[in-house]
């Protein structure tokens, strides 16, 4: 599990890392708090945090419940794509360039946790 920890905290800390820089393009760009709209350029920084807050909301916890029921290593390198995937999100986004790739790296192994989680868990209550 230690390699499915070590994923998460990777995870958190990408997230601190855009919201530090989603600050910095508020100054760069002047969009005064609480906007969130009026520079586009602004506006693609501030949705890539959040689009990245919306998968994180389903990445840990299924991340977290696969690896109980299946290899934790292998989870962990699913997890390390959805990594890579949201930083090539970021840099798509932020320069208004096709993000559909780096998208579906960073979705497509959140439903593998998914189906992998419910699976081990119809697994384990057959063998209850």
């Amino acid at each position: 599990m230690i390699w499915i920890q070590l994923i998460i905290v990777l995870a958190l800390i990408q997230l601190a890392t855009f919201v530090v820089i989603v600050g910095k393009a508020r100054d760069r760009f002047g969009v005064k708090a609480p906007a969130i709209y009026g520079n586009p350029d602004f506006e693609r920084y501030y949705r890539v945090q959040m689009n990245t807050i919306e998968l994180l909301i389903l990445f840990i916890p299924s991340i977290f419940l696969a690896s109980i029921y299946w290899s934790p290593y292998l989870m962990a390198v699913l997890g390390l794509v959805y990594l890579i995937g949201r930083i090539l999100y970021f840099f798509a986004y932020t320069q208004n360039k096709n993000r559909v790739v780096a998208f579906l790296m960073s979705f497509l192994p959140i439903v593998v946790f998914l189906i992998a989680g419910l699976f081990g868990t119809i697994r384990a209550l057959i063998n209850i």
